[in-house]
């Protein structure tokens, strides 16, 4: 298991909302602890032991969580190359318009232009308006409407011509 997984695991454990998890594998262990009790909001502590039988239960919990990352990661990645990929600035909720009853700040097919307003990201009972940096035509909205969103996430393709 490489740092990657460990990261997709933890993030995936986090977002169940579990207190604990613990993964025994064959050269590793692994428990993650989440919530009031730990002294961090994410705690992983990861072990080396001597080669040995595993419990096989656990391990069949480790494929979920890469299977579940795994679509995310890849799905940007394949079209990147000609379009630019708006990212979070901030952890929080993201939300396609102003208010309920009003309309999407933008819609696959928008143009938009340096300094549009594309969505709200709430954070901390506050709603903070994300500009667009560039200017082009939105190709594609990676997240769903009141979806929590990561730092650094992709939210928006942008076709640059």
């Amino acid at each position: 298991m490489d740092i990657k997984e460990i990261q997709n695991l933890i993030k995936f454990v986090a977002k169940s909302g579990a207190s604990e998890v613990k993964l025994e594998m064959e050269d590793f262990k692994i428990t993650i602890r989440t919530g009031a009790e730990a002294s961090y909001p994410e705690t992983t502590i990861v072990q080396q032991i001597p080669m040995a039988h595993a419990p096989s239960a656990p391990a069949a919990h480790a494929p979920v969580a890469q299977e579940a990352a795994a679509p995310v990661a890849q799905a940007p990645k394949a079209e990147d190359s000609k379009y630019i990929t708006i990212k979070s600035p901030i952890i929080g909720t993201f939300y396609r318009k102003p208010s309920p009853d009003k309309p999407s700040f933008v819609e696959v097919g928008s143009n938009i232009s340096k300094g549009d307003v594309l969505c709200v990201i709430e954070a901390m009972k506050l709603f903070n308006d994300i500009e667009s940096e560039v200017s082009g035509k939105i190709v594609k909205i990676l997240v769903d409407d009141s979806s929590p969103v990561e730092f650094d996430q992709p939210l928006f393709l942008v076709d640059p011509s």
